[in-house]
């Protein structure tokens, strides 16, 4: 993984490198992760240089909004599984909150497609947490004057993917998240929101929240008509490891 030093000429406009003296200042880094760890890493990361500063931290879409609004950041390092977990384009939602920010959007093992994704929808990169540390602070510096950061195996066939259009839209159970594809395996075993909120240490709402996703995109209306989708389409589930608590 690295910065992609030079894109294919034929490479959308989106996608092409500028160059820009840095910034004078420090860069305000907002910092929008589930996990604490990741977080806490990032911030310990930055505060060693001079030109970078985390000046808040989000673990869920609805906290990176507000405290976008809040803290007014120069830039979002924000987790793909957030982005997921939003009804709605949250990096639009960031950059009309505060329109000089950029985002870049953070993946463990991020496609050609969901990184291509994340730029057509307002992202200013994509980069692995996998990577070494010091490439989340070229990238921060990069990113912060106009630059775009895309892992560079990936540069090429991205410009591809522009060039060839929009694909053919996936099957609604194709675009289901590990965890939609979890809490449905749970509803097919018969346990309740509460049962599930406990057992995956969220909150129940946060447990409706995914189904009232999972119903829009697969075109149902409640549980019943979810578990038949899912007997119907043959779905491959992730295995639910405990019975479910007696009635």
């Amino acid at each position: 993984m690295g910065h992609a030093k030079a894109c294919p000429k034929h490479l959308m406009r989106d996608l092409r490198m500028t160059t820009a003296r840095l910034p004078k200042g420090k860069i305000r880094v907002l910092v929008a992760d589930k996990e604490g760890i990741f977080r806490i890493g990032l911030k310990k990361l930055f505060a060693v240089e001079d030109d970078l500063r985390v000046v808040g931290e989000a673990e869920n879409a609805a906290q990176t909004v507000a405290r976008a609004e809040a803290f007014r950041p120069d830039l979002v390092f924000i987790q793909e599984e957030i982005l997921a977990e939003s009804e709605s384009n949250l990096i639009l939602a960031i950059t009309k909150a505060v329109p000089d920010c950029k985002v870049v959007a953070t993946s463990s093992s991020s496609s050609d497609e969901s990184s291509l994704r994340h730029v057509r929808n307002g992202a200013a990169g994509v980069i692995l947490k996998t990577v070494d540390p010091q490439l989340f602070v070229k990238c921060a510096r990069r990113v912060s004057v106009g630059e775009t950061w895309v892992p560079v195996r990936q540069v090429t066939n991205m410009a591809k993917l522009l060039e060839a259009g929009p694909a053919t839209p996936p099957r609604p159970v194709d675009t289901l998240t590990q965890r939609e594809k979890t809490i449905i395996s749970y509803l097919m075993q018969g346990w309740r929101n509460r049962e599930i909120s406990t057992h995956l240490a969220i909150s129940e709402q946060t447990v409706k929240n995914h189904l009232r996703t999972i119903y829009d995109k697969v075109g149902v209306s409640d549980r019943l008509e979810l578990v038949l989708y899912a007997i119907h389409q043959k779905m491959e589930l992730p295995p639910v490891q405990a019975a479910a608590p007696p009635r």
